[in-house]
């Protein structure tokens, strides 16, 4: 029965589910998290993007046999970092986000770069953003709200 920490309070992980079951179905349906979104299944979009060791990872395309014993994940529910607290204040302030469905793998990608990056260039937002995409088009905005948040946390 694999033992994980989601959110900083341990899971054990029923053993009746498969090793192959995807971290994302884990966390949406046998913990209720379903801050993290289902947007393509194929690890392309970012919506399902969650951390795992502190590194964004596509919970879509992870398969609960790859985590090791005692994996540390933050979903957006957990998010409490300085970094995620200065994405999600920025995300507020800008108005960045139209439908919304994808804004939770946004800031989750957003935060993992201010972790690493506290003064990213446009080529790092690029480069760290890459993977997430936004059906309504709201990259400029998302850019600017993680320079702000950079801003704040400088």
């Amino acid at each position: 029965m694999p033992i994980l920490f989601v959110n900083k309070e341990r899971v054990d992980v029923s053993s009746s589910v498969p090793g192959d079951t995807p971290l994302l179905w884990v966390l949406r349906d046998s913990l209720d998290l379903t801050g993290t979104k289902y947007g393509c299944g194929m690890a392309l979009c970012g919506a399902c993007t969650v951390h795992v060791e502190g590194q964004p990872v596509r919970a879509c395309q992870t398969p609960l046999s790859s985590l090791k014993q005692g994996a540390d994940i933050t979903t957006i529910e957990g998010l409490t970092s300085k970094e995620g607290a200065a994405v999600q204040a920025a995300w507020i302030r800008l108005d960045v986000p139209q439908c919304g469905f994808c804004q939770s793998g946004q800031v989750m990608s957003a935060a993992a770069l201010l972790a690493r990056n506290r003064r990213p260039t446009d080529a790092d937002i690029d480069a760290a953003m890459a993977g997430n995409l936004c059906r309504c088009a709201t990259y400029v905005r998302i850019r600017a709200a993680i320079k702000e948040a950079a801003r704040a946390l400088a």
